[in-house]
């Protein structure tokens, strides 16, 4: 590890911990050269996810519009951020644990509606409307009856 004040390579460990929740580590090194502590943070290194759009295009999975999608249906609701944020590591950490690179935009909204159902039951009919596409009233009162008879 080069150090930041005198770009010496050799550097010592002297304190390593767990930070955020256990997703990366944190170590406090001291240059050997200088004398000088300073800190770095070891993370995971993870497989790019690549979304397919319903269009068939692909682009990077996009975790902030995992979440800009989910405070859109929850907009006036008694969901926080926090929640959609917990909802979001969730789905990330399914989809990285797959041994699949790719993953349908499909897949991921109904990832999205089977945890938002739990927490909001107003939040999930707007999500589904959104993302199934509802057509008529029919198709909006079946989701709402389905809704009533898993209760």
């Amino acid at each position: 590890m080069k150090c930041p004040f005198c770009s010496y390579t050799e550097s010592k460990v002297i304190d390593s911990r767990p930070a955020e929740e256990g997703a990366t580590i944190r170590r406090r090194r001291e240059c050997l050269a200088c004398k000088k502590r300073f800190t770095t943070y070891e993370i995971i290194e993870r497989m790019p996810l690549v979304v397919i759009k319903r269009d068939g295009s692909r682009q990077s999975f996009d975790r902030v519009k995992l979440i800009n999608g989910m405070v859109r249906a929850c907009e006036k609701r008694p969901v926080t951020l926090a929640q959609l944020e917990a909802i979001a590591d969730d789905i990330e950490q399914e989809l990285q644990s797959h041994l699949e690179r790719e993953v349908s935009t499909q897949e991921i909204g109904e990832m999205v509606m089977n945890h938002i159902r739990d927490v909001d039951e107003v939040a999930y009919v707007r999500f589904a409307s959104v993302y199934r596409s509802f057509k008529d009233i029919n198709t909006f009162m079946e989701e709402l009856t389905k809704l009533l008879s898993d209760k």
